[in-house]
């Protein structure tokens, strides 16, 4: 048995020994005061790996939308997010407690907001109605199995935004991936957005960290309001340049993550009390549901797998577990994995 099989997400990834070189070896300054050569060498990197005109390094993907939010929305205004959205659900309710939004919240489809829907959403000036302020959708969409907005709705919800005049963020935390599975540079799914803000720290292998991108005035106006979050390091380029590695060397890799994953549930789907919906699997998340009044439930497979043969699922609750492939997740890892499930299941 190998020593663990860690399936609870790709934050486990740990950095590569190129980027732990790097790190050690990174030229460092104040990036307080923007004086942090690796810092600016990421940030400009980034900018135009998305192209956006100018990036800022932040210490996590939360902070990332936190700051957008807070840029191109003052207190009070209203934002269009789908339900399930990490902002909405996963951010500790930092939209409406510390952004002063006003969450309207629209269900969908695995998380993909069907344009129509977006459209009613918005409703006529009115004294009762806060003001309209900006839309925010998350690509890919944890909640919703890993799944990809299709570009024409991103080209909806651009055309949307332009003739209400919102702004458009993107919580693009797994955004490579997004790219990944379309096939296409991740510039043609940005290029719609007014910010986007993406993890280094997850298929990426970073260690730590996320950028959000933009104009160069976001950009300066994020710069303040990292600042006054908290979110102002000093000699960072050591976190910066695993991050640099992570953009000129990751992002091509994760289409094999999206390869085992499609590999692992096809084969859990085939095991009787696992439902998987293969069609809305399509990148490295699955999402398995099970009967949770049976005694073979979520929580009775995740307790097996991991006691019994040291795979560590990422069980919701009795009905659902998420597992999450990653760069530490081999083939032989699957093949182990659907063993141990098939046993635990018959």
């Amino acid at each position: 048995m190998p020593e663990i099989i860690n399936l609870l997400s790709d934050t486990v990834t740990h950095p590569t020994e190129q980027m732990r070189k790097a790190m050690y070896e990174a030229e460092v300054g104040d990036d307080v005061v923007q004086m942090d050569p690796t810092v600016i060498k990421l940030q400009k990197l980034a900018a135009e790996k998305v192209g956006m005109e100018d990036s800022l390094f932040v210490p996590s993907g939360t902070m990332g939308n936190l700051i957008a939010l807070m840029c191109h929305c003052p207190a009070g205004k209203e934002i269009f997010l789908e339900a399930t959205s990490h902002i909405n659900r996963l951010e500790g309710g930092g939209v409406a407690r510390v952004a002063g939004l006003m969450p309207y919240q629209i269900y969908s489809d695995h998380g993909i907001i069907n344009p129509d829907d977006l459209r009613a959403a918005i409703r006529k000036e009115d004294v009762h109605h806060p003001d309209l302020g900006m839309i925010a959708i998350e690509n890919t969409h944890n909640f919703g199995g890993g799944t990809v907005h299709p570009i024409e709705y991103l080209k909806e919800y651009r055309n949307i935004a332009d003739r209400y005049n919102l702004k458009f963020h993107m919580d693009g935390a797994r955004v490579f991936n997004a790219a990944a599975y379309l096939g296409v540079d991740v510039k043609e799914i940005v290029k719609h957005t007014d910010s986007v803000q993406f993890c280094l720290s997850k298929g990426l292998s970073s260690p730590v960290g996320s950028m959000l991108a933009g104009t160069r005035e976001f950009i300066a106006q994020a710069l303040k309001v990292r600042k006054m979050l908290g979110g102002g390091m000093r000699q960072v380029g050591i976190l910066a340049a695993a991050g640099i590695i992570s953009l000129t060397q990751m992002t091509d890799r994760l289409a094999e993550d999206h390869r085992l994953a499609k590999k692992l549930a096809e084969g859990l789907s085939q095991l009787d009390g696992i439902t998987i919906d293969l069609e809305h699997a399509q990148t490295n998340l699955i999402f398995m549901t099970f009967d949770s009044n049976s005694s073979k439930n979520g929580e009775y497979f995740g307790s097996e797998m991991k006691e019994k043969y040291g795979v560590l699922c990422g069980v919701r609750n009795s009905g659902s577990i998420r597992v999450v492939t990653h760069r530490q997740i081999s083939n032989q890892d699957v093949d182990y994995v659907l063993d141990c499930a098939r046993k635990v299941m018959d």
